[in-house]
């Protein structure tokens, strides 16, 4: 059973049936997808998502699918008390969200199990991405866990971890010379003359509900409530604003209370278009051209820049821009930190949370969720010349304490530099 009607234009409002299209014909407007949601109360509770499976279709009444699923599983990952990071930036109660753990070691597993249902229900022959990398990866798994066929567009400079992590799943990987915004224009026009689903195109307001799962997920683990802050990192905007939407679709529903949650914008330096604009006051997104390791995040131009302002201002957050240096800090931090290795993305959040704390955007006693999005194995060279290299020996005792009494000794030189 699906509870969604149709679809309408965000901008004009025009109505639209349940088919795979994305822009209004008559402002050209994005699409989204419209729910019954007095049907939806009827059948939804705590106590039966609760009774629900441990994965993001505890939550199916809320999200635009039919009953045949493709399911890897995705979702309902861990919200971890960061104890130790809450000390090292200031903050009594910071949870993460771990979406490192995914199927495919990204958020990106919740969106595409939706897109991949849909591509099955419209009956694509194949299932297509424009992806900066942890789309490419996902996408390719969920078409082999369907048995369909995958094209997967990537820019040629992509990290060779996302590049491998798509390949195992045998899609068609086609690297594109250009920046994720040329493949991006390349695939809208593959997406008129091919019968392929483009999941982040032609079935783009269904793939999006995905990430409210997120949302859902935090709201439950916290004891059915909202954060009173959530930091997020920002590509096209289009998973900041869903976590925005689910969090109010759960108080509409009467599942949570009020929802007073501040949302924040984390974006790197070297493409942070939606932070810039918020910061100088703009409503006009002006696109970039990305220079920065986060290449996850990599979106000069983002589809859902503007919303993403709005719903900053709705709730009252705010956003934070992190350097490449920082951003590798941030990873290294979460790391020594909390045990979780994140891609750069995870450190643009931490980074960004940094600031924000620091800046006093952030209070002490704030709970704050900060979302985790890709896993670090799959950006290793961003850090590989920023971590401890292996001490040599030779196999016995005497090298070894040797080797370690040298290793001391340099770090006690270090940390006195650093006094000095």
């Amino acid at each position: 059973m699906s509870f969604t009607t149709g679809l309408r234009c965000r901008e004009c409002g025009r109505a639209y049936p349940i088919e795979p299209i994305y822009v209004c014909e008559v402002c050209f407007g994005s699409l989204e997808v419209v729910y019954d949601y007095a049907s939806i109360k009827q059948h939804i509770s705590r106590e039966k998502i609760a009774a629900g499976p441990n994965s993001m279709w505890r939550y199916k009444e809320l999200l635009p699918v039919g009953d045949d699923i493709v399911d890897i599983n995705a979702g309902f990952t861990p919200l971890v008390k960061a104890e130790n990071l809450g000390r090292a930036l200031g903050l009594k109660q910071l949870y993460l969200k771990n979406d490192c753990v995914n199927p495919s070691y990204s958020f990106k597993d919740r969106v595409v199990a939706v897109a991949s249902t849909k591509a099955r229900e419209f009956k694509f022959e194949a299932i297509a991405c424009a992806s900066t990398g942890n789309l490419a990866c996902s996408v390719a798994a969920h078409a082999a866990r369907a048995g369909m066929k995958s094209y997967v567009f990537i820019p040629s400079d992509l990290e060779q971890g996302k590049i491998l992590g798509a390949a195992i799943y045998g899609p068609t990987l086609v690297a594109v010379e250009g920046n994720y915004d040329q493949v991006n224009r390349l695939c809208s026009e593959l997406a008129e003359k091919y019968p392929w689903a483009f999941v982040n195109i032609n079935i783009r307001p269904f793939y999006a509900e995905g990430s409210k799962t997120l949302a859902y997920e935090v709201a439950e683990q916290l004891g059915w409530r909202a954060p009173d802050n959530a930091v997020v990192p920002v590509a096209s905007g289009s998973l900041f604003n869903k976590i925005w939407k689910g969090l109010n679709e759960f108080h509409d529903l009467g599942l949570i209370g009020p929802v007073k949650t501040r949302m924040f914008v984390t974006q790197a330096t070297g493409c942070s278009p939606v932070a810039t604009a918020h910061e100088s006051g703009s409503n006009i997104i002006r696109p970039v051209k990305p220079q920065t390791i986060a290449k996850s995040l990599a979106i000069g131009n983002p589809a859902d820049g503007y919303y993403a302002l709005k719903t900053i201002r709705e709730s009252g957050g705010g956003a934070a821009m992190s350097t490449d240096p920082e951003i590798v800090d941030g990873m290294k931090l979460l790391a020594e930190t909390e045990g979780i290795f994140a891609e750069t993305a995870g450190g643009v959040v931490i980074a960004g949370l940094k600031r924000l704390v620091t800046s006093g955007a952030i209070k002490e006693n704030e709970l704050t969720v900060a979302y985790i999005t890709g896993n670090g194995l799959k950006t290793l060279e961003a850090i590989q010349d920023s971590v401890v290299k292996p001490i040599l020996i030779k196999p016995d005792i005497n090298s070894f304490e040797a080797a370690l009494g040298l290793k001391i000794a340099a770090t006690v030189e270090r940390n006195k530099r650093q006094v000095d």
